[in-house]
């Protein structure tokens, strides 16, 4: 699947720990060699949109090929003002920031008329790794707008890679690594400074989750 969207039928799934999986990212920037090793992702493009129709189109040609995966695994950057910058966290629970139809008495973060709480729990399968609450939106947040979010960090395509596994009754595991929020961003490299440490470490999270999944943790 290339970024812009278009299908081709050399979607990559990777056996871990006996499982088929799916690992999904956003940008090239975050696909390091030390996770060029180990995987080959689906790369969507950034923000929701491009993640909800990239992880949307791959799982409905897998399903139609009979080879839907054990489980999609969402991973790449965040940012947090509060958590440890560099560091890899699991998704303890994702919601959606952007929407909000409260001015006609919904409540804010949850879809008019589906059936999702404003934050949905997601297996944290891994002991060794801190879990942690996201949010994703479609804005590159920074400052004091982290004040106004309730979540520990904040990505741009876990909440639509979800909704996309819901359809196709795959559970989904998030690992992102923060690269940015302890101070305010104002160019490219203050998000991109810290993804060479952050390839390493994600690329420890994915062989750890290998060995909980062995294991039978999730």
């Amino acid at each position: 699947m290339s970024a812009g969207g278009d299908f081709r039928d050399d979607i990559v799934q990777g056996e871990l720990g006996g499982r088929r999986v799916l690992f999904v990212m956003a940008a090239d920037a975050e696909y390091g060699p030390r996770l060029r090793e180990r995987i080959r992702p689906l790369m969507t493009g950034v923000g929701p949109v491009e993640a909800a129709l990239g992880t949307g189109i791959a799982l409905q040609a897998l399903a139609a090929a009979g080879r839907l995966p054990d489980l999609v695994v969402s991973l790449g950057s965040a940012g947090s003002r509060t958590l440890e910058q560099g560091a890899v966290y699991q998704v303890a629970g994702v919601s959606w920031r952007d929407i909000d139809a409260s001015a006609l008495g919904f409540t804010k973060g949850v879809t008019p008329f589906l059936d999702h709480p404003v934050e949905t729990p997601l297996p944290t399968p891994i002991p060794s790794i801190p879990a942690a609450r996201l949010s994703t939106g479609a804005d590159v947040v920074t400052g004091l707008r982290y004040h106004e979010i309730d979540a520990d960090m904040v990505d741009m395509e876990t909440f639509a890679v979800l909704r996309a596994c819901q359809r196709y009754g795959v559970p989904l595991v998030g690992l992102r690594g923060v690269s940015d929020g302890a101070a305010d961003l104002h160019h490219y490299d203050d998000w991109t400074s810290l993804l060479g440490v952050l390839d390493e470490r994600l690329a420890d999270a994915v062989d750890r989750l290998g060995i909980a999944l062995e294991a039978g943790l999730i």
